[in-house]
C-alpha cells in the first residue's frame, strides 16, 4: 500500500460524500457528475488493488490474505453497487446511498492501510 495514494482516495471519497450531503439537505437526486466522480473514486480503487498486488507478489509481504483481500473486493464492489442504486432510485435517497457508500469506501481503505501496515 502507499501512503499518498490512500491520502488521494480517502480525500476523494470525503469529497464525494460532502457532495452528496450537500443533495442530501437541499433534497434532490443523484446527478450523473455524481456518479462521474464515483467513477474516478473506483478507478483510483483499482489502481489502489494493483499496486497492493504487484507490492505483495514482489516483496513477500506477508499480509493476512483473506481478510486484506477481502476489503479490497468489498471497497471494488460497494461503489458501482451504489451508483447503480442512485442512478435507479430517483429521490433524495439516492443521495444518501451514495454518501454512506463513499463514506464507507473510504473507512475500507484506511482498514487496508492498517492491515497492511500490521503485517
Amino acid at each position: 500500500m502507499v501512503l499518498p495514494l490512500l491520502l488521494v482516495l480517502v480525500a476523494l471519497c470525503l469529497a464525494l460524500a460532502a457532495w452528496a450531503l450537500v443533495f442530501v439537505v437541499r433534497d434532490r437526486a443523484v446527478i450523473l457528475r455524481q456518479l462521474f466522480g464515483a467513477a474516478v473514486v473506483e478507478a483510483v480503487l483499482v489502481v489502489q488493488a494493483v499496486v497492493a498486488g504487484v507490492r505483495q507478489a514482489t516483496s513477500g509481504h506477508a499480509v493476512d490474505g483473506p481478510l486484506f483481500w477481502g476489503y479490497v473486493a468489498t471497497a471494488l464492489v460497494l461503489l458501482p453497487i451504489a451508483a447503480a442504486w442512485a442512478f435507479a432510485e430517483r429521490t433524495r435517497w439516492s443521495s444518501v446511498v451514495l454518501m454512506v457508500a463513499s463514506l464507507t469506501v473510504g473507512f475500507l481503505a484506511f482498514r487496508m492501510w492498517q492491515i497492511w501496515e500490521a503485517a
